[in-house]
């Protein structure tokens, strides 16, 4: 068990290490007029990268040869893509993903 003060140390060294983080873009580009494009390049492919690595991780234990053979986390997968297709919303395809998945394991399959 933690004492007061090793817990109130913990939350203060996480908040200085989460502001130390968020500042240090600020602080590296801020004299620079344009934003490197390397920085420019990351910000472009990141995101879908993160997002393929996510998929991977989420259907890596799947078994295609005992039922329900995958098909929950397909459907659930191709409701997230259509939902993002159709309304461009980040929030949307992920709750709609995730719904579709929780119903289908639970009621479904």
């Amino acid at each position: 068990m933690l004492t007061t003060f090793q817990s109130l140390m913990i939350i203060i060294v996480i908040a200085l290490v989460t502001l130390f983080t968020r500042a240090i873009p600020f602080l590296i580009f801020s004299g620079q007029g344009e934003t490197p494009k390397y920085v420019v390049y990351i910000g472009k492919v990141l995101p879908a990268a993160v997002i393929g690595m996510l998929i991977i991780y989420c259907v890596k234990n799947v078994s295609l040869t005992k039922l329900p053979y995958g098909i929950p986390e397909a459907i659930s997968i191709i409701t997230v893509a259509s939902l993002h297709i159709w309304k461009r919303n980040n929030l949307i395809s992920i709750l709609g993903g995730t719904v579709t998945y929780m119903i289908l394991i639970q009621f479904v399959f």
